[in-house]
């Protein structure tokens, strides 16, 4: 029986096919997982740069693109006939030889690189001050050494990254830039999908070095196993490095912080955590979100992950007031009454929640007596809207021991006034950063940091934190930025532009319209008329993302508001909405969409 790895690029390409020829390739995929008669065979390709490479006929004018290692299959991609020979062709496929992990080569290009770059080396060159064992002891391919040597400029090493593998491209990076050996390891270091030593390294062993690289394959060993792969989105199966070794770590002695800039997949990293200690951790999970709305969001993608209903039951979503609510209401038997006589504030009903959770265990309780928490782990997204008061209660309400608290957040991206260091409120967490956004293209994340300031931002960690060293990994288009004489040619301008999105196939559900008022965004839902999109203020946008936003009213007055004449006042709310009007920019994954009549918001 054949052992078969889907990589990320496949599910996708499947799911672009025709009704018909998608099943015809499900069912060519079922015959060879299972090596039964009238399955397809491996083809061997003729002038390969790599002699594993071979490819399965999966349908009429299809063929996947396969490595093959005994009895070990990868599969890459899925291409029309032509496309498929000509990939696989080209591509020559190898393991790290520090960190395990597989490599992938565009070998023909590289092939074409190198003369250009022995014509315009000069007598110094860039890596000259460092001996070829420390290259290797980086992980640099041997194979790749006579390239390396051959390179005299940064801008050499940038315009290498296509072409080569990240783990081969990082770290050289690292050193052109002026780092030292350390740097570069470090670099290399956090393409590590696992904490700890990888072991022995067999540079044959394709098995066990995708058993290394959850980004680039899964393995898939039945119909059933098949099927949730290629049915479920990648966000499901795939997790780059770091988010894997973040997520699936086996166990935390103390809470963990992880910050990260827009797109770096917070939010997912919290709820790969969250399925993660549901199905291997020691009770029930209490996944924390900004808003009933963004939690609704993350039950319907957590019943996406946990495909299983026990681990699934094991885990809770909700937001720190509503948890407060429910305390209480609990412990005096009735809804706790937030409007007319004898109503409580939120911040009353948190007070007295924690006073509840203190009276019920204690103190000393924490590591004696675990099961008298409500909860054994919890996780907390958008941790930097969470305030002084709701964090105290999120530390009564777990115990303290291993695997209680993980933290996600991006203090950048807050939308109230709330700034506490974790360390202040009895939460001495282990920091951890993300610092390259897989959401955004270059363009759209160097305009949102722009906007946003750039600057560092306090809370969460002691002292501040900055934008410095966030990047994206791909480009892409920039913001398009519209002036209109007057707000009913700017709704105008919205319906139309929506209209033509639609039109170009984007789906409805992944349109989304953000306006800063309420009023405003009335006036947008009045516009688009039937047109099934999310239409919402800028803060309710918040964690989710889309593939296009259109945000409307972005004009002096309205964004900001006019600010107070108390300097102090004044400052905060200009920090504040200015990471409203930043979050919002950042939920487009390919096209943002800016409008305003009259003047335009300072900010732009």
């Amino acid at each position: 029986m054949p052992r078969l790895a889907i990589g990320p690029e496949f599910p996708r390409e499947l799911s672009a096919l025709a009704p018909p020829v998608r099943r015809d390739a499900v069912v060519a995929l079922r015959r060879f997982l299972l090596n039964v008669t009238g399955g397809p065979h491996p083809e061997r390709v003729r002038g390969a740069r790599d002699a594993r490479i071979a490819t399965l006929r999966l349908a009429e004018g299809l063929r996947g693109v396969v490595v093959r290692e005994r009895d070990v299959y990868w599969l890459l991609t899925l291409l029309p006939d032509p496309d498929a020979w000509s990939y696989a062709r080209r591509r020559r496929y190898g393991i790290n030889p520090v960190i395990g992990v597989v490599e992938e080569w565009d070998a023909e290009a590289l092939e074409r690189v190198e003369p250009a770059l022995r014509r315009s080396a000069g007598a110094s060159r860039l890596f000259d001050p460092i001996c070829d064992g420390d290259l290797l002891a980086l992980g640099i391919d041997v194979r790749a050494l006579r390239l390396v040597r051959l390179i005299t400029t940064e801008a050499d090493v940038e315009a290498l990254e296509p072409l080569l593998p990240v783990t081969q491209h990082a770290p050289l990076a690292v050193l052109a830039r002026g780092g030292s050996l350390s740097d570069a390891w470090r670099e290399l270091d956090g393409h590590r999908p696992y904490d700890g030593d990888p072991g022995p390294i067999d540079g044959e062993d394709f098995h066990a070095a995708l058993r290394r690289s959850p980004d680039r394959a899964v393995f898939v060993t039945d119909k059933l196993e098949l099927e949730r792969v290629l049915e479920s989105p990648a966000w499901c199966t795939f997790l780059y490095p770091q988010q894997h070794r973040l997520a699936r770590a086996a166990r935390y002695d103390n809470p963990v912080l992880v910050i990260g800039g827009a797109g770096t997949g917070k939010t997912l990293l919290a709820l790969h955590r969250a399925a993660h200690l549901a199905t291997h951790g020691k009770g029930p999970v209490l996944l924390v979100t900004y808003s009933q709305s963004l939690g609704e969001e993350l039950s319907t993608r957590l019943d996406r992950l946990l495909v299983d209903e026990v681990p699934r039951k094991r885990v809770e979503v909700d937001n720190a007031e509503r948890l407060a609510m429910r305390i209480v209401g609990q412990a005096e038997g009735r809804r706790p009454v937030l409007v007319g006589p004898g109503a409580r504030t939120l911040a009353e009903l948190t007070d007295e929640a924690l006073r509840l959770l203190s009276r019920a265990t204690g103190d000393l309780l924490d590591d004696v007596e675990p099961g008298h928490k409500p909860y054994r782990h919890i996780i907390v997204d958008e941790a930097q809207d969470i305030s002084p008061a709701q964090w105290r209660l999120l530390r009564a309400a777990v115990p303290r021991a291993h695997d209680d608290l993980f933290i996600v957040g991006d203090p950048h991206q807050r939308v109230t006034d709330t700034r506490v260091a974790l360390g202040a409120v009895g939460i001495p967490a282990a920091l951890h950063s993300l610092w390259v956004s897989r959401r955004l293209p270059q363009e759209l994340l160097s305009f949102g940091v722009r906007l946003r300031g750039g600057g560092p931002a306090d809370g969460l960690v002691k002292g501040v934190s900055g934008l410095y060293g966030f990047r994206a990994t791909r480009n892409g288009e920039h913001p398009l930025i519209r002036v209109y004489d007057s707000p009913e040619a700017e709704l105008a301008g919205l319906a139309e532009t929506v209209a033509s999105w639609l039109e170009e196939g984007v789906p409805a559900g992944q349109i989304a319209v953000g306006a800063r008022t309420p009023q405003l965004v009335r006036a947008a839902r009045r516009a688009l008329a039937e047109a099934e999109v999310r239409v919402s203020t800028f803060q309710n946008l918040k964690g989710l993302e889309f593939e296009r936003v259109a945000l409307i009213g972005v004009a002096e007055g309205i964004v900001p508001e006019t600010p107070p004449d108390d300097p102090g006042a004044r400052a905060r709310l200009l920090q504040r909405e200015r990471g409203m009007l930043y979050v919002a920019c950042t939920r487009a994954r390919s096209m943002l969409y800016i409008s305003h009549s009259g003047r335009g918001s300072p900010f732009l």
